[in-house]
């Protein structure tokens, strides 16, 4: 193993709350980069010098080395950054697939999206822009606010306001310049996801992928009736088990092109050496945070 993050998903597997859980006794980490250093004899599609990402979840990353199945793992280019490469296999996947899959977008058509400042909003803003989208990007208030705008509008975020903002009548007015978004993102649930709904144009969507305020998603009944809203919901897992291994590569040399063409970047990271995990995961935790601990062995 080369590096592998700290995702939300991977706590919550430890906590045993996830849709997933491996067997016991069992590695903790989903994602990251590793470089094969050696294959058996009836290995085809790896050489040694490869870098390779898990093909599934459960794999267990955070260790310095394993031995897998040439199924279990997807080849990556080595030409791009190491973060990326670590990054790439869950978060600017879910982005990718929730622009793509729900709502047929087109160049100037907006999205507004909860926890922008995560790894998958990150993605999304980046995402968006290279496809020609424009974001409305909701995030929590914080001492840090100016700094975090700035941050991800030069990531390509059009606007970045905070939950409080997006509760004030004068939002009527935000959508003079700008069309109403027909697809929401929401990573939060509870309130700010109330509030999504409430921004979006008739018949539009809104696709839930996480649940960090741990509260349920309420939908008003008027915005049910007279905008006719659509909610779904949008697992990685799921959406790998429901399409072929070959797909999953297109999706991942997709965002590779992506990367190396400068249009997506890795999330905002902190390498941590793999010995000094606690303090890893300790601020992995933490609110308000806006930097991926990335685990480097």
């Amino acid at each position: 193993m080369l590096a592998a993050p700290i995702n939300p998903s991977d706590i919550n597997m430890i906590q045993g709350n996830y849709g997933l859980l491996p067997e016991l006794p069992a590695v903790g980490g989903n994602e990251g980069v590793a470089q094969v250093v050696a294959v058996g004899s009836n290995v085809t599609r790896l050489k040694p010098g490869d870098w390779v990402i898990p093909a599934n979840a459960g794999l267990g990353t955070w260790r310095t080395e394993a031995v897998f199945s040439e199924e279990a793992l997807i080849q990556v280019p080595s030409d791009i950054p190491l973060q990326s490469a670590a990054t790439l296999g869950v978060n600017p996947c879910t982005a990718y697939r929730m622009l793509m899959d729900f709502e047929q977008l087109q160049p100037g058509d907006s999205v507004i999206q909860n926890a922008s400042n995560s790894g998958v909003g990150q993605a999304v803003i980046q995402i968006a822009a290279a496809l020609g989208l424009r974001t409305i990007n909701v995030v929590r208030d914080r001492p840090d606010i100016q700094k975090l705008s700035d941050r991800l509008k030069s990531l390509g975020a059009e606007h970045v306001i905070t939950e409080e903002e997006l509760r004030r009548p004068e939002m009527k007015n935000f959508f003079k310049d700008m069309p109403q978004p027909r697809l929401a993102l929401n990573c939060v649930g509870g309130k700010s996801s109330t509030e999504l709904l409430r921004q979006l144009a008739r018949g539009g969507t809104m696709v839930t992928y996480g649940g960090m305020a741990k509260q349920p998603v309420v939908a008003s009944v008027s915005l049910l009736i007279f905008k006719d809203l659509k909610l779904r919901g949008f697992w990685l897992s799921q959406w790998k088990k429901d399409h072929s291994p070959d797909q999953f590569k297109e999706l991942i040399l997709t965002l590779c092109d992506l990367i190396r063409r400068g249009q997506l970047t890795a999330p905002a990271c902190s390498q941590v050496p793999l010995q000094d995990y606690q303090s890893a995961l300790e601020a992995s935790m933490k609110p308000f945070v806006s930097s991926k601990q990335i685990l480097t062995m």
